[in-house]
């Protein structure tokens, strides 16, 4: 007779690969179900859990990392174990989850960030935002990094979409706010020699299309130290952009908040934001192998086959001088052995959080994926409970079918007994 699998006589055994948000979504929608019984184990390649929330979120914004209560309301329940310190793919195998655990949940997110593609992008001063989010917030991977700020007068942010403002904001904010935040304190006494004077934010399309949120953009009329600096003409719309805008109540919102800055008066602050839309970057130009200016073309917006808005270039080219740049145009995640993965998009195949296998399209019996490793580097932290509810109603109905993982290897000891002796 077969095993029934999800009783409380033989849990469901489930390995969730990745601590962030929606690994923990996707552990919190699990147990909280009354009809299924699960054992939960919870991997992740560095010694803490909440990913994202601990290690993305700005220092600044301390109310989004209460969220980590939910997750520590999750952690505490008897059918959650957490493993840190376990590299998936290095430390324990695809196959080796497998043969313990009925179920496997990818959660790993995006970990790579897509670069320029632009001559001069090795030159000292060019960096990822990802390296300076993860440095200032004492990210392990990128704590010993350093970052030239004290020499540099003027930097560039490449990017529109939130994690570009946050870094805007960092690097223009006085250090008495940042002082009151949990930001590393290496960061801290970096970013207080700063002498920063202008930090330029360019956009590839134009306002109505910028990933930013409201909040965020008027967070920028907030600071002290700073004045913003809308030029006029960046708000100029063409006719795709104003039908565009006129059905989106959200870009209607930061084009309000745009309008005002570009209207208002310089205060003389000390430091100057200047907001440039669709502005793409094209070649660094290095001085002794440091970045000294950035090559710029001007785009226009035309729609393609399917209707969307795409940058052009229009052969109209600009130089900024810049002593530092900051790329923050996205993340891609990168292939795990054993795995499916599509170079592409840089995420998992899967229907609805089932995972497909790349060149065939048939489903993987019993792997599923939630979050950014799903649906790519797309939403807020709040997106992927959503998410994580998706792929677990397509788990759980999977159940009747799963093939259960024989009777030694489904307890719970046995895993842990494994995973220790491959990483003590």
């Amino acid at each position: 007779m077969a095993t029934e699998i999800g009783t409380t006589a033989r849990p469901l055994r489930v390995a969730i690969i990745g601590a962030g948000p929606s690994g923990y979504y996707a552990a919190g929608a699990l147990i909280d179900r009354d009809d299924l019984h699960v054992a939960v184990d919870i991997f992740d390649r560095l010694p803490t859990p909440f990913g994202l929330v601990r290690y993305g979120v700005a220092p600044d914004h301390p109310k989004i990392k209460s969220v980590i209560r939910v997750y520590e309301k999750y952690s505490l329940s008897p059918q959650v174990r957490f493993f840190g310190n376990v590299e998936f793919g290095t430390d324990v195998s695809h196959d080796d989850l497998r043969r313990f655990y009925d179920l496997v949940i990818y959660a790993y997110g995006s970990s790579s960030d897509r670069k320029l593609g632009i001559p001069g992008e090795e030159l000292r001063g060019a960096y990822s935002a990802t390296d300076f989010v993860g440095w200032y917030n004492s990210h392990p991977d990128y704590a010993d990094l350093t970052f030239d700020l004290p020499s540099a007068r003027t930097a560039v942010v490449v990017g529109n979409g939130n994690v570009a403002m946050d870094v805007v904001r960092t690097l223009a904010e006085s250090m008495d706010v940042l002082d009151k935040t949990d930001m590393a304190d290496y960061a801290l006494d970096v970013l207080r020699q700063s002498k920063l004077e202008k930090i330029y934010m360019l956009g590839r399309r134009g306002p109505v299309q910028a990933a930013f949120t409201n909040p965020e953009l008027r967070e920028l009329g907030e600071i002290e130290v700073a004045d913003v600096v809308v030029p006029p003409q960046e708000l100029e719309l063409d006719p795709f952009s104003q039908k565009e805008l006129e059905q989106d109540k959200d870009a209607a919102k930061n084009m309000d908040t745009l309008r005002k800055y570009a209207q208002q008066p310089l205060m003389g602050k000390s430091r100057q934001i200047v907001l440039k839309f669709l502005t793409s970057p094209v070649e660094l130009i290095g001085s002794d192998g440091h970045v000294s200016a950035l090559k710029i073309e001007r785009n226009e917006l035309r729609p393609n086959a399917s209707g969307a808005l795409q940058a052009r270039g229009t052969g109209v080219y600009d130089t900024l001088p810049v002593d530092i740049i900051f790329r923050a145009i996205g993340y891609k995640g990168l292939p795990v052995p054993g795995v499916p993965y599509d170079e592409r998009s840089g995420t998992i195949p899967n229907d609805k959080g089932r995972v497909k296998d790349a060149k065939s399209g048939a489903l993987v019996s019993g792997e599923y994926v939630v979050g950014w490793a799903k649906r790519g580097p797309t939403g807020i932290i709040g997106t992927n409970k959503q998410d994580a509810a998706e792929t677990v109603a397509m788990a759980v109905a999977d159940v009747p079918a799963l093939i259960p993982v024989a009777d030694a290897d489904a307890d719970p000891k046995a895993a842990e007994a494994f995973i220790k002796a491959r990483k003590p």
